[in-house]
């Protein structure tokens, strides 16, 4: 198979059956929700510590008449300054304890994205290996993710130490022979050593490249891994080249299109959009082209509808399946919504006391609103946090009711700090009566999630339930595409606005 088909291949498997394959991938989005949960209960836990011990109190009487925002000017003597005028502020706050807290939610927050990121990873693998066999992946990528998650993690530091081991030895052959030969024939050397571990760098990520498929085509560990995917290079070097071409262009492309969203405001939307079709994608092209010589490729038929008859026909699969949703658990979302409203009241109360030494200003924060830039923008960013929160629940819950208690938190908080809370609450009606149900939505797919997941790995249930709940999941939050399309549209081009004309 040369690398013209492994692209055909890939489209059709990606055309046929997405909601089988593509779940593994939007939780991969979900990786930094799952992980922050240990940061967010240790801020939680730290605000309660310096409320509980007065030094909140400290720094709020600290913060009456102190300037927050840094100088424009770099005169250091100014900002030593504004830095000597802040320090009462933040000595209250910076308690051994807190700063403990902290740390320790940082580290667990490194520690937890790291694991979650290989047992995704092992999961998408094994879910695209699964379908170019024509079997289902939502099984294959949940026995993956648990089977596979220490050999994938295992790749990822093999490949860091050869990384840190060719920079580190090249850096040492350089310096030796400065230190020997002078400057001159450490130059010399220097350009030698670059050309080579740069030739030794870029092998090492092909070959790590395609390791993770040979982990899963052949059912190896981190070593065979290794050595099938090298032994795939030096057979066929054409279309390892090829492959890695294609990807760095395709990460070219996606870095340059986000840079330019940045100024349109769809750089939320560019990263969602290349976790579920390019990430997906590449995976199944190399998977494709190492499995064909190993005899594990069976390539299905792609659909007979076209490319927009079949987008439309999952919009409407998505709305129907998300409405059906919403009818069949209305405990779960009032519980959502009972998580969010008393998080709301949390986050009021904890701003409450640095109401008019800090505000927030919905009409400044309009200033320079343009109504397309602003609506894509909406979208991409509610339709992140709409996934992420869904497909974080497969951590047993407690990931996604911690994005609906931090987004109801930062919402309390941004209203008791609001100056004009009458012109909040006009901008926020319109979108929020559609916007709103669709975050609820979200969380009540990823308590559902949770419960599935909990339940499977205690062995009450078999893997296909938990694949059927990914694959309704999937459905759901694209059904919530929809209505956060709509309540954008109606951020961008009206709430902004209409109360002005009163």
């Amino acid at each position: 198979m040369d690398l013209s088909t492994a692209v055909a291949v890939t489209v059709r498997t990606l055309r046929r059956r997405p909601a089988d394959l593509l779940p593994f991938y939007l939780l991969g989005t979900a990786v930094p929700t799952i992980a922050r949960t240990g940061l967010v209960l240790a801020l939680a836990g730290a605000y309660l510590h310096v409320e509980r011990s007065g030094r909140l109190d400290a720094a709020v009487d600290a913060l009456a008449g102190t300037e927050l925002t840094p100088p424009s000017t770099e005169d250091p003597e100014a900002i030593a300054q504004w830095a000597r005028g802040v320090e009462p502020v933040v000595e209250p706050l910076a308690s051994p304890t807190a700063v403990g807290l902290l740390a320790g939610g940082i580290l667990l927050t490194a520690l937890v994205a790291i694991l979650a990121y290989a047992a995704v990873s092992a999961g998408q693998m094994s879910a695209v290996a699964a379908r170019l066999r024509g079997d289902r992946g939502g099984t294959a990528g949940i026995a993956g993710s648990r089977r596979r998650w220490r050999t994938f993690l295992g790749l990822y530091v093999a490949e860091v130490v050869l990384w840190v081991g060719i920079v580190a030895l090249a850096g040492g052959v350089v310096g030796v022979t400065s230190l020997v030969g002078g400057p001159f024939a450490g130059a010399l050397v220097g350009l030698g050593v670059l050309l080579v571990a740069g030739g030794a760098l870029v092998l090492v990520r092909v070959v790590f490249a395609f390791a993770p498929a040979a982990v899963v085509v052949d059912d190896v560990g981190v070593f065979d891994g290794v050595s099938g995917a090298g032994g795939f290079v030096r057979a066929n070097p054409v279309d390892a080249a090829a492959y890695l071409v294609v990807a760095a262009g395709v990460l070219v492309a996606i870095s340059s299109a986000a840079s330019g969203a940045v100024y349109v405001g769809g750089s939320a939307l560019v990263a969602l959009g290349s976790a579920v079709v390019a990430a997906p994608a590449l995976d199944l092209v190399k998977t494709a082209l190492y499995g064909d010589q190993r005899g594990a490729v069976d390539p299905v038929d792609g659909p007979s509808a076209g490319l927009v008859e079949q987008a439309t026909d999952g919009l409407r699969r998505g709305w129907t399946e998300l409405t059906g949703f919403v009818w069949r658990t209305p405990v779960t979302h009032l519980v959502v919504v009972g998580v969010g409203v008393g998080a709301g009241v949390v986050g009021w109360t904890a701003a409450e006391p640095f109401a008019g030494a800090v505000s927030t200003s919905i009409e400044a924060r309009l200033v320079g609103h343009v109504p397309p830039v602003a609506a894509a923008a909406f979208f991409g960013n509610n339709w992140t946090v709409a996934t992420t929160t869904a497909f974080g629940g497969v951590a047993l819950v407690v990931p996604t009711v911690v994005s609906i208690a931090l987004n109801g938190a930062v919402l309390g908080g941004v209203a008791a700090l609001e100056v004009n809370r009458q012109a909040l609450v006009a901008f926020v009606v319109p979108h929020g009566l559609l916007e709103i149900p669709a975050i609820v939505a979200s969380g009540a797919v990823g308590v559902r999630l949770g419960v599935v997941a909990w339940r499977t790995y205690r062995g009450q249930l078999r893997r296909a339930a938990l694949a059927d709940a990914l694959e309704h999941a999937f459905w759901v939050i694209v059904g919530v595409g929809v209505l956060v399309a709509v309540a954008a549209v109606i951020e961008g081009f009206l709430s902004p606005y209409y109360w002005r004309l009163w």
